[in-house]
């Protein structure tokens, strides 16, 4: 807010099926679209191309824009249900291997398929199903994002990319964010957020979700962050999971998980919400490292374990467990390949009623 006031070298541009190219006055031209046969009446620039289509399996680009600049504000919002089955993708600079390779649903901390809402600094999810990052992704000659429909269904997708033309300076960390799957776990019961890091940069924020796989307590394990060398041991490594993403003692709060969700950090989802210690649930939460990143100046590897209780007082590792991460970093560039993504499937109960209901509110804004 200190900075509001003092005017900048900047220009403001957004790029939306109303402004593919986000170019100055380009925006509310369109006479075909997803919202041509509402607006017949009106003509153009009365909403006539608020959203595109996306087919069963194709790839599309929601922007493609010329730099410098920083991306500052991207909004979508689809049918909720096949959030993981929806590939985000962006690509800095013309590289050819994305810096960022997220199913959908776990960019934006939703990752089960069913709608949780989140109110932190960078990813805010909204009623009913807005999904919004201020991460800011800073880019020197090009900035590419696209949408893969792995689905076997054509989906609706409204979106809006903000950014801002503007230098850049010498040194810049560029975004980046991958997405891990472990189902199940196996023997040992470790699963890697990130690896294979390599250059300089600062680690900034972890998506989990889990299904313990086991009843009881799930979250004893470790979170454990491998910096410049580190090979068996690691530099920083934490207390216990729940602790790590900022709460204590089980989450338990009078017999049952308690739910928060904060600028920095939450326990955001519990699946069923009124059920306690079963093998079965579903559990979403987030850790942002904006006010203390992880530095490193060489390479990194992160790493959580899933951990419960036996008889005897004795941890148990949860090798049956289900567990997606999300991990968010800048860094320099080039970056390293990421790993083919893990096979997608669909999460979670039949969706046919939450579809229905996305879809209606979504043909309302047509």
């Amino acid at each position: 807010m200190d900075e509001l006031w003092k005017l900048k070298n900047m220009r403001t541009r957004s790029v939306s099926p109303e402004n593919p190219t986000g170019a100055k006055g380009g925006g509310a031209q369109a006479v075909e679209g997803t919202g041509a046969s509402a607006a017949r009446e009106l003509g153009a620039g009365w909403k006539v191309s608020p959203s595109i289509e996306l087919a069963a399996g194709r790839t599309d680009t929601l922007a493609d824009v010329a730099g410098p600049g920083v991306i500052q504000h991207i909004w979508l919002t689809t049918d909720v249900a096949g959030v993981r089955q929806l590939v985000l993708r962006m690509y800095w600079d013309g590289e050819g291997d994305p810096s960022v390779e997220v199913p959908l649903g776990d960019f934006f901390c939703n990752g089960w398929a069913e709608l949780a809402l989140v109110d932190s600094e960078v990813v805010v999810v909204a009623a009913a199903g807005g999904f919004n990052s201020y991460w800011p992704m800073p880019f020197r000659r090009r900035a590419t994002i696209t949408l893969e429909n792995t689905t076997s269904r054509s989906v609706p997708v409204y979106y809006q990319v903000t950014y801002q033309e503007t230098d850049l300076p010498e040194q810049v960390g560029f975004f980046h964010a991958s997405w891990r799957r472990s189902n199940p776990l196996g023997d040992p019961a470790v699963h890697t957020i990130l690896d294979d890091v390599g250059g300089t940069g600062q680690y900034v924020g972890t998506y989990l979700a889990i299904r313990p796989g086991a009843p009881g307590w799930w979250g004893e394990g470790e979170v454990k962050f491998f910096l410049d060398g580190d090979r068996e041991h690691p530099t920083i490594c934490g207390t216990g999971t729940e602790d790590y993403f900022g709460g204590a003692w089980n989450f338990d709060v009078g017999g049952r998980y308690g739910t928060f969700s904060t600028a920095q950090l939450g326990l955001h989802q519990v699946l069923p919400p009124k059920e306690v210690y079963r093998p079965h649930q579903r559990f979403g939460m987030y850790r942002w490292h904006l006010r203390d990143p992880i530095c490193f100046e060489r390479d990194l590897r992160v790493t959580v374990q899933a951990l419960g209780w036996k008889a005897g007082r004795r941890y148990l590792p949860l090798v049956d467990a289900d567990i997606a991460t999300t991990a968010f970093w800048y860094q320099t560039e080039p970056h390293t390949p990421f790993p083919p993504l893990p096979a997608r499937q669909h999460e979670g109960p039949s969706p046919r009623r939450l579809t229905a209901r996305i879809r209606e509110l979504l043909g309302r804004r047509a």
